[in-house]
């Protein structure tokens, strides 16, 4: 994969820096490449996993390079992913409207909240994978995964085949899945504002490596591999939903939590 995803020296052992041993996931069934579908448990009429073919990362990554300059970074990352298998799969793809999630761009409609590759990422997971309704919590450690791999990876990594922007362009760490942050703290690195042609094409890189990512995230879990690599939980640390790097947004506004409520007296056991 180092020759393939990067020009720059990033060998497979940085791109998947942070990594851990916490296996997760349960049983998988395969059937002819597939992961057979399951009914929810609640009864409903989704089908969960949806099927699954392994993908090329590579080819995903120049794909979704390519679709963030017609739907952007949610958008792109999805349509890489789900185009594909619309081929190799059929149906629930064919199906599945990709174009409306073209909201997710710049961090939600604009509003630089979780960056739209990310969030496009964790939306995958949980049609391919199953949403923890199912009683499996492997996409969910998956989206911690995607979350965590994109805030402290050095981006962008992937390099697209014939480049719209041929400078070299700078590379920072978010240390955060918030558009607002990630972006910014590149700006101020590259010194390129917000609508230059640098900017557009940074984030189409950003975009294509967390697709890269998340077929490899993926493909290991068809293979039966995965293993969740992000132990990060603000609320169990803090007691408070949030991410890593909230001061540099907040400062001294930073919302507390309130103490836990106190556990109620043991009532001690009637003697016989």
């Amino acid at each position: 994969m180092d020759k393939k995803l990067v020009k720059e020296g990033v060998s497979r052992r940085q791109i998947l820096a942070g990594t851990g041993a916490l296996a997760a996931g349960a049983a998988l069934s395969h059937v002819g490449g597939l992961i057979s579908p399951a009914a929810a448990k609640d009864g409903s009429t989704e089908k969960w996993p949806w099927p699954y073919k392994k993908l090329d990362p590579e080819k995903t990554a120049q794909l979704c390079y390519e679709e963030w300059y017609r739907i952007f970074c949610g958008g792109a990352v999805i349509s890489s992913i789900f185009g594909q298998l619309r081929e190799k799969v059929g149906e629930p793809y064919k199906a599945f409207p990709i174009d409306a999630y073209i909201y997710l761009e710049g961090g939600q409609a604009g509003w630089g909240t979780i960056c739209g590759a990310p969030a496009g990422a964790n939306m995958v997971f949980n049609l391919i994978v199953g949403p923890r309704t199912t009683g499996d919590t492997t996409a969910h450690r998956m989206c911690e995964d995607i979350m965590s791999w994109y805030s402290e990876t050095l981006m962008p990594v992937f390099m697209p085949k014939n480049p719209k922007v041929t400078t070299e362009l700078a590379k920072t760490v978010s240390n955060s899945p918030l558009c607002h942050i990630s972006v910014g703290k590149w700006m101020k690195a590259s010194n390129k504002p917000l609508v230059s042609p640098e900017r557009k094409d940074r984030c189409a890189r950003v975009a294509a490596s967390v697709a890269f990512k998340s077929v490899e995230l993926l493909n290991a879990w068809a293979d039966g591999d995965y293993e969740a690599s992000s132990d990060f939980n603000c609320g169990k640390l803090h007691g408070i939903t949030g991410q890593q790097n909230c001061h540099e947004c907040h400062g001294s506004k930073v919302p507390q939590a309130p103490p836990p409520p106190p556990e109620a007296p043991k009532k001690e056991a009637k003697k016989a």
